[in-house]
């Protein structure tokens, strides 16, 4: 449950978790309308801003364009007259020349009349030769100052239709990109900012992977065992199986509208975390925070100083910062080679020793389990030869015991068991006088 106190009437109420979450978000909802509507508000004044620019250029190009062009209609106008007025002129020269020269032939002999007559008819012919050709030559220079004149006017013509046509481009595109941020802004989240930057950098890869980079690893690290994980890792090994190079990507972008600016700092460290885990050589963050940083916008930042191995880029040296750490790394693969073969060395003979460590302990082990079977059996040997002595002698007891009921056994007779017994000795005697065999 939580407490919440009216601004009004200051008074204090509980409502449960779902009425604070639904209170909270028609908050953050208002507040992103009112961000969304001033954005899209300064979004229309910016584009009609740039429509009365491009007009107000678009008129004063056309202006300028229009009195350059009156200018050189001027010029050839005033052309023109001076053509008409050096024709005029040669005109009337050559009419005063020819008429001078007449009124002095006049005035001469009779006798020169004849060759005068000739001469002013040779002067008639090389007057109107002179006048047709400086007529025609007027003419010539009239149509092509006309020609020029039509030339400029078209040309006059086309520019201010291209420059109309340039701006209308860039206002229709400008118009685009008005409905393209407008739309983005309504569709998407801070998830679906992150996201789109990782496909970004997936499909940059998969651009050039089959050319660049065809035996590589490069996927979603999906591990989160150790309770985080990064973005992305690539790896590349080469034909002996020997690891060329390894980088743990990480990609963070936020949206305009977050209260909340993070800093690529802040990343560092669990990336670095990650990069371990996962057994990277290297870490990069691939980053579109801090978008006014002069340091991360100049191109590839080094943070080793923090982290070893770290880099800090901007998606478009996504592919230069692989390519320049996998360069690298090739130069180094000889060693790296060697180094492995030296270790495979290591751990054979290592091996070898532990083999051999093995054999001698499973050998002591068998001698000493054949060393104790061998002293038991000697031991109970011994012991049933204590048992058969013992049996020998008791043997030889029994046989002695034999030989002296033996001895005894011959040295008893019917006298002597009745000595001193008259009862049995009586009895015998009868036995011996019915049978006449055992008298004899």
């Amino acid at each position: 449950m939580y407490e919440v106190i009216c601004p009004h009437c200051k008074k204090a109420f509980k409502i449960d978790e779902a009425g604070y979450a639904d209170i909270l978000k028609q908050v953050r909802d208002r507040e992103f309308e009112r961000q969304l509507h001033e954005r899209l508000a300064l979004a229309e004044q910016e584009k009609q801003s740039a429509v009365e620019l491009a007009t107000t250029r678009a008129a004063s190009e056309s202006q300028i364009a229009a009195a350059a062009k009156d200018a050189e209609i001027l010029a050839l106008k005033a052309k023109l007259d001076a053509g008409e007025v050096a024709r005029k002129l040669a005109v009337t020269e050559a009419t005063t020349a020819v008429e001078k020269e007449r009124d002095a032939l006049a005035n001469a002999k009779d006798a020169e009349i004849r060759d005068l007559k000739a001469k002013l008819d040779a002067g008639e012919v090389a007057r109107k030769l002179a006048i047709n050709e400086a007529v025609g030559a007027v003419e010539k220079q009239c149509a092509e100052l006309q020609s020029g004149l039509e030339r400029a006017e078209l040309e006059k013509q086309l520019s201010e239709k291209a420059l109309k046509d340039k701006y209308k481009t860039q206002i229709k595109d400008r118009d685009d990109m008005i409905e393209r941020l407008r739309d983005l802004k309504a569709r998407l989240s801070t998830k679906m900012v992150g996201e789109t930057l990782e496909q970004h950098c997936e499909t940059e890869f998969n651009r050039i992977r089959a050319t660049a980079f065809p035996k590589a690893y490069f996927e979603k690290d999906n591990d989160a065992r150790s309770g985080s994980k990064g973005d992305y890792i690539f790896r590349e090994v080469d034909e002996t199986g020997t690891e060329i190079i390894s980088i743990m990507f990480e990609m963070k972008n936020e949206n305009d509208s977050t209260a909340t600016k993070n800093k690529n700092a802040d990343f560092l460290k669990a990336l670095d975390k990650d990069r371990t885990e996962k057994k990277c050589e290297y870490a990069v963050l691939v980053s579109l925070l801090e978008p006014d940083s002069e340091l991360y916008n100049t191109g590839i930042v080094d943070v080793s100083h923090r982290h070893s191995k770290m880099f800090v880029v901007r998606p478009q040296f996504f592919i230069q910062i692989i390519t320049l750490l996998r360069n690298a790394a090739m130069s180094s693969l000889k060693y790296k080679s060697e180094l492995a073969l030296v270790k495979a060395q290591n751990i054979d003979i290592t091996n070898f020793e532990k083999q051999l460590d093995d054999f001698k302990s499973a050998f002591g082990r068998n001698w000493r389990l054949a060393s104790e079977g061998f002293d038991e059996a000697i031991k109970r040997i011994d012991e049933a030869i204590k048992d058969l002595e013992k049996t020998k002698e008791a043997l030889h007891k029994s046989a002695n015991n034999l030989r002296l009921a033996n001895d005894k056994a011959d040295d008893l007779s019917v006298k002597r068991l009745t000595r001193g017994n008259q009862t049995m000795a009586a009895k015998f005697a009868e036995l011996k006088g019915d049978n006449p065999a055992g008298g004899k």
